[in-house]
Order: structure tokens, then C-alpha cells, then sequence
């Protein structure tokens, strides 16, 4: 394989310590030498001044719709999104079609990705078959075939019980259950939050108890199996609470939140319709505000973009009838940079914990750092870059975007995977 040198850039990895201006040395897919002035020749060479080196980010929760949903997204147009986005290894959900309940489809979605050569994937299977919440899938084949976690999504674990018996077998296998919070009997197919908003527009709400009496049953019984329960997209302020009370109780729970849960609130429908519309739905100013707060203070472990990929006509459809979802892999660091970091929420090391570090340690993979001897997954990004997104220009199959016409500051400039330039900004 080819060699790699970046030079010049700030190399930041919290979790290998790293804080400064270094050169990285790549040689045969893994990290050769982190020095200063290196003065080596390499067959490529980036050149990585004002910029960051960090390492590659991972995002534990996107939709790529293969098999099933070919019309919104592919493998193949998904992970173009991702290495953009600058995503070196991503979390494909098992609601496709058929459901990823089957370790062959597992195996399938890893090869297929590696044959493309783009970002790496790690399937997350199914909890339940066909997700009705009726039965536990097999586990250990799954886990075998390369499953990372287990999750319903879009979906509650449907019971208490299940919810345990699949904690117990997950804590076993040393997985995470992941779990979308919602309690169908309260949410009873709402549109989007309940309040002044969904009054206006003459539409069903969802009330935020609908997320947190179900955010505080998988706490309970988190607590009581000492298993590792995952929150997927927190939205609400009592949630945000109950998981950072949780934490300090000792319950092994995490926690990811969404670009778009961070930036929007419910009166962005208004503005946006269908492509403001997502599950959880967007929810009030203090809920936001609280969201925020939950990121800087450390109860949030991660940021997930929950890339959720449609189809135009799917998203023509009126705001009762239209699917839930929006894109997200390749806005999800100019939000962050601009709406985190240089906002003074979080520092920029803060940020590679939240997109990398933490990403890479709830799904047990040896990622997120920059050590020699290590795989060479690397995102190199200028957070000072000013541009504009324009969904009609991205890598996705879809544009459902919310954030179409935004300007941000900050954006991925090389994302690198097994020491291969897998991407880089022109």
C-alpha cells in the first residue's frame, strides 16, 4: 500500500493525549510515526496547515436503506455522504427490507461496504424479529457475524421484559442495546411536538412524556441488569436529567443527541415543513436549551447524525402523511463547529470526543485515536472554513434537509480509512 504523510496540521486525540502541531506517517493502512518536522518522503503528501488532524469520526446511528429502500439511499451513496461528511466508519439501523435479523445480512452489508472502499460499517441487528417486540433474535450469530449492537429503531423495545431478557444477553456478548424512546400509547402517531406550534398548524403532537417515561423504564432496568443500555437522539430536558442522574447513580447509561436537536426547534416546521419533520420530533426552546446543556456538561456521550434518507416524493407528501427523517452526514460537522464549538459551548477537543472517541467506544472498536500501530482512520477538517450546503450538490440520494442554504464554518477537508485518501474537498 501506498504511504501517507500529513504534515503541518494540529494533531488533537484526546485519548492518546495529543495536542499540537505533529506530522503523521502512514505506511501500509496504519499509523507509521506522530512526530514533529518529520523528513521523510511519502507517495502522497497532505498538507494539513490550519487545519485539524483528529481521528476519524464515527456516527453510531444512520439509515443507508439497503436492502429495501434503494429509491432514498444506497450503500454505496451513503458511505459517499459519510466520507464526505468526514466519517470514516458509520452505523447502518436494521430497518431495511428485509429487517437485519439474519447474520447473513449482516455479512452482506460488511462486504458490500468493503468492496466499495469508502468509510467502514458496522450493521447494528435487530432486538426483536421483524422488530414487532415479540421474540429476542438469536444474538451470538449476529454478534458473530459482526453486529456491534442490537436495536429496534424506530421502535421502542416494545416491554419491560424484553427489554431485560435482551439486556441480559447483550450484557453477555458485551453489546449495547440501543433504544428509541417513545411510548406509542402517548405519542398515538403524532405529527410533531405537542404545543403552541402543532396548535397552529392544526396538527397531533407528541408530548416529550411520550420519550421520557419510556428513557426512564430502560434507566430501571439498565440499573437492575447492570447492562449497557444505549439512548438513541435524546430530545427532551427531563431526559436529558434522568440520563445524567442515572450516570451518577452508577447505571451503565449512554446517550447520543442530533445536529438537528442541537440547532432547531419545533417553529422550524413553519419554515421547513416535511424536512423539519423527524422521530423524535423537534421540540421546544428549553428543551433545546437543555439538549446544549447536556453536551457540554459530559451526560451526552455522543453526536449522531440519524441520517434518515427519502425519497423527493416521499417528502412531498403533507406533513401528517410524509415519513420522519432527515439527511445528515454531511452538515453534521459545520453544525457542530459552528453551533458548539465556536458558539463557546464545547471546545474542539470536547468535539472529537463526541464524534470519534466516545462513537468508537460504545460500539467496542479499537477507532477513535491516533496511536502508532493503529489503523490510519483519519479526519483532517479546517474549522474555519466558511461555506454554504446546498442539498442539491450532496453525495446523498436524497435531500431532506432542513439546513439546505445554511452557511457554516467548518467542514472535513480529507477523510482518510485504512491509510487510503478516501475523500478531500476541491
Amino acid at each position: 500500500m501506498a504511504s501517507l504523510l500529513i504534515r503541518n496540521g494540529r494533531v488533537l486525540s484526546p485519548e492518546d493525549k495529543l495536542d499540537g502541531e505533529l506530522d503523521v506517517l502512514v505506511e501500509n493502512g496504519v499509523i507509521h510515526q506522530i512526530a514533529p518536522n518529520l523528513t521523510v518522503q511519502a507517495d502522497e503528501t497532505i498538507d494539513a496547515r490550519g487545519q485539524i488532524v483528529a481521528p476519524g469520526f464515527v456516527d453510531i446511528h444512520v439509515h443507508l436503506r439497503e436492502p429495501g429502500g434503494e429509491i432514498s439511499e444506497t450503500i454505496e451513496t451513503g458511505l459517499q455522504a459519510a466520507v464526505a461528511g468526514g466519517f470514516t466508519a458509520v452505523c447502518p439501523m436494521p430497518n431495511t427490507k428485509p429487517i437485519i435479523e439474519r447474520p447473513e445480512l449482516v455479512r452482506a452489508t460488511i462486504e458490500k461496504a468493503q468492496k466499495l472502499g469508502l468509510a467502514r460499517v458496522f450493521p447494528i441487528a435487530a432486538v426483536s424479529m421483524g422488530s414487532q417486540g415479540e421474540s429476542l433474535v438469536d444474538m451470538a450469530p449476529l454478534v458473530a457475524a459482526g453486529a456491534v449492537a442490537f436495536s429496534d429503531d424506530g421502535r421502542p423495545v416494545k416491554t419491560a421484559g424484553l427489554l431485560r431478557r435482551a439486556l441480559d444477553k447483550a450484557k453477555s456478548l458485551g453489546v449495547p442495546i440501543i433504544d428509541h424512546c417513545e411510548d406509542p400509547s402517548l405519542s398515538m402517531s403524532g405529527v410533531i411536538n405537542e404545543g403552541p406550534v402543532a396548535e397552529r398548524l392544526k396538527l397531533r403532537g407528541v408530548p416529550n412524556s411520550s420519550e421520557d417515561v419510556c428513557v426512564a423504564r430502560d434507566l430501571i432496568v439498565a440499573e437492575a441488569t447492570g447492562a449497557h443500555v444505549h439512548i438513541a437522539h435524546l430530545s427532551t430536558a427531563r431526559a436529558v436529567e434522568m440520563v445524567r442522574v442515572g450516570k451518577r447513580r452508577g447505571i451503565r447509561a449512554t446517550c447520543e443527541v442530533t445536529p438537528h436537536h442541537f440547532t432547531l426547534t419545533d417553529e422550524a416546521v413553519a419554515q421547513y415543513g416535511t424536512n423539519a419533520k423527524m422521530n423524535p420530533p423537534l421540540r421546544s426552546a428549553k428543551d433545546l436549551e437543555a439538549v446544549l446543556a447536556g453536551v457540554a456538561d459530559g451526560t451526552v456521550d455522543a453526536i449522531a447524525t440519524d441520517h434518515a434518507p427519502h425519497a423527493p416524493e416521499l417528502k412531498a407528501k403533507s406533513l401528517a402523511e410524509a415519513p420522519n427523517g432527515v439527511i445528515g452526514l454531511e452538515t453534521a460537522l459545520g453544525l457542530a463547529l459552528t453551533h458548539l464549538v465556536h458558539a463557546g459551548r464545547i471546545s474542539l477537543a470536547h468535539l472529537i470526543v463526541l464524534m470519534s472517541t466516545n462513537p468508537a467506544r460504545l460500539i467496542n472498536q479499537p477507532l477513535g485515536r491516533l496511536q502508532v500501530g493503529g489503523a490510519a482512520d483519519i479526519t483532517v477538517f479546517n474549522p474555519d472554513l466558511e461555506w454554504t450546503y446546498r442539498a442539491a450538490a450532496g453525495r446523498s440520494k436524497s435531500r431532506n434537509s432542513p439546513f439546505d442554504g445554511w452557511t457554516l464554518k467548518g467542514a472535513a477537508t480529507a477523510t482518510i480509512v485504512g491509510g487510503r485518501i478516501v475523500y478531500r474537498r476541491t
